[in-house]
């Protein structure tokens, strides 16, 4: 099975690497205020790729945030409760975070 995942990774590589060796021939991006550059295509690809992934990447930090906050404080919660009273009592008094739907 790790030498098919290695298979398969090799072959998309080769893939990409043969699409990045074809669009070499310059393009030119026009931005606004009458600027413009002009660089190979697979540049351009790959600079927008990176962009989206860090955008992506940027977009899933506050919520990981706030579900760490929120995890935190329910583990503090349930330390409080059991130090001074059974488990199963803290359980039930421990208030259930809401849904990420409701949230958003």
């Amino acid at each position: 099975m790790r030498y098919l995942a290695w298979l398969v990774k090799i072959v998309v590589f080769l893939v990409l690497f043969a699409f990045a060796i074809k669009n070499t021939h310059p393009v030119l991006l026009h931005g606004l205020l009458a600027t413009s550059w002009q660089a190979p295509l697979v540049v351009f690809l790959l600079l927008f790729f990176v962009l989206g992934a860090i955008a992506g990447v940027l977009t899933l930090l506050l919520p990981l945030t706030r579900l760490r906050r929120e995890l935190q404080a329910a583990r503090q919660q349930l330390a409080e409760a059991s130090a001074t009273e059974p488990v199963a009592a803290a359980m039930r008094r421990i208030e259930p975070a809401q849904p990420l739907d409701a949230v958003i």
